[in-house]
């Protein structure tokens, strides 16, 4: 049984309500084509997808994506930062916190309307103050269309990615989709997902039959497995990752690409563990063309304190889900990261 409880606004209202300045557009439209470009290997420089597992606090967000916009400046030669602002959480068991999208305020009930609106403002306040666009997760596809207008980035999970809704409205989306691999690992699923991404389809959207052109930029993320006994199993390692490029090509995808997840399953949820990741992963670029050319960059999980904290705590700039590197590990994995390339 259903308890209808609030009508929630259609996205083009809530757009009116708050919408990018023309300046603003601009900057959107030119870092959604460099990322279009580094996916498709006209540009070498390698994607950093990070922050926080959550947004929940809009002035600690701000505030670390001013941070990461400094650090940008120096290092925008060799990587194309894009900040992790993720808006709704996934949870395992179906309950907790689920993000600003559903809870403005993590310490009280569900307010999607309030939600929508506070996460629009938040997005908008980062990319007038760094000149940074951001990535968040698309876990509801339908709600894609309260912010399609201000990432540039967008990842589909792995609980998501066998999603037939997922997979059809990512090939509706004009940038650069990350598909995670499924939580069992399996790369043909991974693969189907990206394929069904990438063509034309024809669906129900928002009470329209449309049709989609295709996602050419629909790419692979890695992200580590969970198997059969509930243990943690990587997908990182240089075998794992050239077999993975080998499998892709043979697959007749565009835009052979895959980002890693250096943390959930690939750093057992441990955030320190990240770092160590990146620096085995900078040593096979390094060392193998196969998997220079294919690896397209990294995604790392940080904010503005080391680990994680419990709702009501009230620590600034603290994870409230899964635990992140600090700001300082942060600024220097940053800097060791371009200095390597």
């Amino acid at each position: 049984m259903f308890k209808k409880i609030t009508q929630i606004p259609e996205p083009e209202v809530l757009k009116a309500q708050n919408s990018l300045a023309p300046k603003l557009v601009k900057i959107k439209q030119e870092r959604d084509q460099e990322l279009r470009n580094i996916i498709a290997g006209k540009d070498p420089r390698k994607i950093v997808i990070i922050g926080p597992c959550s947004a929940d606090n809009e002035d600690a967000v701000c505030d670390y994506v001013a941070r990461l916009a400094k650090v940008y400046d120096k290092v925008k030669s060799k990587l194309m930062l894009v900040p992790r602002i993720y808006t709704s959480k996934p949870r395992t068991k179906g309950e907790g916190y689920k993000g600003i999208f559903h809870n403005p305020d993590p310490k009280k009930g569900t307010d999607i309307t309030d939600g929508i609106g506070k996460m629009r403002k938040m997005l908008i306040r980062a990319i007038n103050e760094s000149g940074l666009t951001a990535a968040d997760e698309m876990l509801y596809p339908e709600n894609y269309d309260y912010v399609e207008d201000l990432l540039s980035y967008v990842a589909i999970g792995a609980r998501s990615t066998e999603n037939q809704y997922h997979r059809l409205v990512a090939s509706g989306i004009d940038v650069p989709v990350g598909v995670k691999n499924p939580m069992n690992g399996s790369m043909n699923i991974l693969l189907n997902s990206i394929y069904a991404a990438q063509i034309e389809n024809e669906f129900k959207y928002f009470g329209w039959q449309v049709k989609t052109d295709g996602n050419p930029y629909a790419h692979a993320i890695l992200r580590g497995a969970v198997n059969l006994h509930g243990d943690n199993v990587q997908n990182y390692h240089y075998d794992d990752v050239v077999n993975f490029a080998h499998q892709y090509e043979k697959s007749g995808l565009k835009n052979p690409a895959a980002i890693i997840d250096v943390n959930h399953s690939n750093s057992n949820k441990y955030a320190l563990n990240q770092v160590r990741i990146v620096r085995e992963i900078l040593f096979n670029i390094k060392h193998d063309q196969t998997y220079a050319k294919f690896f397209k960059g990294f995604m790392v999980e940080s904010y503005l304190e080391d680990g994680r904290q419990e709702i009501g705590e009230n620590v600034y700039g603290k994870s409230i889900t899964d635990e992140c590197l600090g700001w300082d590990k942060t600024e220097r994995l940053l800097y060791e990261i371009a200095e390597a390339l």
